[in-house]
């Protein structure tokens, strides 16, 4: 039987910050960080260029905070900066499977992480290191989705992974409405029209300027990244 190979050799998985919660109500549970880690390992041994953008919901949402009474702008800053917790936890739970990995941050904390360029996400992914991508775009009033849509445009990635909690692209929330319809393939225009909220406008938009498809599964499963990249289990795919 012949060997099933990867479908894209340079990917951007966007993964929310919620996806690292578990079942808890906030914060990372260590086996769901575990878990996926070493779906992302794994994925990187089949010989993938793996990045990873990575939300901050799990710590603090910029939009919940505006909601608050705490200015847009500064409550963006305050996610970006959770996204960088999860950045470096994600990091370390790569590295611990025995794959090399690298945080890069849009917003600039040397200590900490290296600062994000192109040159250097580039160079690190031709080293078959994991690059875990943080901070968003560095400028409050973009979501991470955005983000993981500019990250792949510059970096020249095949496809963009969006890992949610769902198992594709609905015409409705799925959790709350029992007769939403799952979709198997959309283009970018279809999703904008009717508004399907898996990913914001201003991502999908970028998406279909730069002819990149999406890829939309859940994450829930053991294995769901690579199973992705191999073309199995459920998704739906959004094509320009």
């Amino acid at each position: 039987m012949s060997k099933i190979e990867p479908k894209w050799r340079r990917v951007v998985v966007k993964l929310s910050g919620e996806a690292l919660m578990g079942a808890a109500s906030h914060g990372l549970d260590s086996a769901t960080l575990e878990r996926i880690a070493a779906d992302l390992a794994h994925a990187a041994r089949l010989g993938v260029e793996t990045a990873v953008v990575v939300g901050g919901g799990n710590f603090f949402r910029g939009i919940a905070g505006a909601e608050k009474g705490i200015e847009r702008a500064r409550a963006d800053s305050i996610g970006m900066l959770a996204t960088v917790m999860n950045a470096l936890a994600m990091e370390h739970a790569v590295e611990k499977q025995g794959q090399p990995a690298r945080a890069l941050s849009a917003v600039p904390m040397p200590s900490i992480c290296e600062p994000y360029s192109r040159q250097a996400a580039l160079h690190h992914l031709s080293k078959h290191r994991v690059v875990v991508l943080a901070g968003g775009t560095g400028n409050p009033f973009f979501t991470t989705d955005t983000g993981a849509a500019l990250r792949a445009a510059e970096l020249s990635c095949d496809v963009i992974l969006k890992a949610t909690q769902v198992d594709g692209v609905y015409s409705a929330d799925p959790k709350r409405d029992p007769g939403a319809r799952r979709f198997d393939l959309l283009t970018h225009d279809e999703a904008i029209a009717n508004n399907l909220a898996v990913m914001d406008t201003a991502a999908f938009a970028l998406a279909r300027e730069t002819k990149i498809p999406i890829v939309v599964f859940s994450i829930r499963e053991p294995g769901a990244i690579s199973a992705a990249l191999l073309g199995k289990g459920k998704s739906t795919l959004v094509v320009p």
